[in-house]
């Protein structure tokens, strides 16, 4: 028992220690930026989001230093009021299209990667031939929020590390106990294994973080690679769209991005469990890959609590010790995220470390469990079975 627990509390630290560089090391997106002069065109896929949309709508009313804005958004076949309060919200802001989509996805396609293609052909079908090809393209959820100089600091970080694709990662806001105990679970899992600053600088698709919230592209590069259309069937297309631009010799970056921007990614505990289970299995390349995974975390993350609650001796202050430096991680990862020091509530989340990992696996558990049923769904879309049907599809 007490090789396990000193194996445990070993990752812990491990894990603690790298949170700390990358809370000191990882780039943040910052108010100050150089105006843009290129064209940027923002990509905005919004299913059912009749609720969040307008207050993204007026976020990019109000971004400042970017003269060359225009933003588009593909209503995808909504069953609620998007399309009226999107109208609304727009007014008569010119920069704005309003597409509407009710052919859904193609047989082996994603919801989210069909109607970001459709996007994107669109925004290069009207480029103006005057002004050239649009230089930037963005892609936000309708979930994200943004401060007025979100926008030009992510072109600004795009062009200044000559990279093909940033994600700036959103701060991740939680309004239910579900969310505070599993979202801040994302940050955590990368700012915890993984050397951004060292990451940011390879080109190997293995060590790719991105967020598709908020992605920024160089719009050729997108284009040479084939976009979104190219990684039809992924669940999690952030990471393989970045993946590909990867392997074609691209920089991809993430960024931190919690003082521009934030999220609430979802809305208490039902929709977390679908959001979760809907791509969970896919996360480490197969099922024996999730059953490593989660072994190695249930030992780092579970066993050192429990020793510490029912050791004795040196047992117990090792498990102490591998508690301690979990609940650590998990603060400076959520700081890195925000850019802010932790707020009481964090620190509450931090102490539940333990019921946080236990419930990553069981969320992991049921995205298995019903991938191989075939029923994963969401927002009343089934997803591709199996996912290498995407490989020769076309969106319709």
């Amino acid at each position: 028992m007490k090789i396990l627990v000193a194996a445990g509390t070993g990752i812990a630290a491990v894990g603690c220690a790298l949170a700390a560089v990358n809370r000191l090391t990882v780039r943040r997106l910052g108010p100050r930026t150089p105006a843009v002069i290129e064209p940027v065109t923002v990509c905005i896929p919004a299913r059912d989001e009749a609720r969040r949309l307008p207050g993204l709508i007026a976020d990019l009313q109000a971004q400042r230093g970017i003269s060359r804005l225009r933003v588009l958004i593909l209503d995808d076949d909504s069953a609620d009021d998007t399309n009226a309060a999107a109208l609304e919200a727009i007014g008569d802001d010119t920069r704005f299209t309003l597409l509407d989509s009710a052919a859904g996805p193609g047989p082996g396609w994603t919801g989210k990667t069909a109607a970001c293609t459709r996007l994107a052909e669109f925004a290069f079908a009207t480029d103006d031939p005057e002004e050239g090809p649009a230089g930037v393209l963005i892609f936000l959820d309708a979930d994200v929020r943004l401060e007025p100089s979100a926008l030009a600091a992510a072109v600004g970080e795009l062009r200044s590390g000559a990279a093909a694709l940033v994600a700036p990662w959103p701060f991740q806001r939680t309004g239910s106990a579900a969310e505070a105990l599993v979202q801040p679970l994302l940050c955590w899992s990368w700012a915890t294994t993984l050397p951004i600053a060292l990451a940011n600088r390879s080109r190997r698709p293995s060590t790719v973080v991105s967020c598709g919230q908020f992605l920024a592209l160089d719009a050729a590069a997108y284009r040479a690679v084939g976009g979104h259309a190219a990684v039809a069937g992924a669940v999690t297309e952030d990471l393989a769209l970045a993946r590909l631009l990867r392997r074609a010799g691209h920089r991809t970056a993430l960024v931190a991005a919690g003082r521009l921007a934030s999220t609430r990614m979802y809305s208490g505990a039902t929709e977390l469990e679908n959001g979760y289970t809907r791509w969970l299995w896919s996360a480490y390349g197969s099922p024996t890959g999730s059953v490593a995974v989660g072994a190695l975390t249930g030992l780092a993350y579970l066993v050192p609590p429990a020793a510490a609650l029912f050791g004795r001796g040196p047992t117990r202050r090792l498990g102490l010790l591998g508690y301690a430096s979990a609940a650590g991680g998990r603060l400076l990862a959520r700081s890195l995220e925000s850019g802010r020091a932790p707020s009481l509530s964090d620190a509450g989340a931090a102490l539940a470390h333990p019921l946080s990992i236990a419930a990553y696996l069981a969320l992991s558990a049921r995205s298995h469990r019903r991938h191989r049923a075939g029923t994963l769904q969401w927002k009343g879309r089934l997803l591709p079975q199996p996912p290498e049907a995407a490989k020769s599809a076309q969106p319709q």
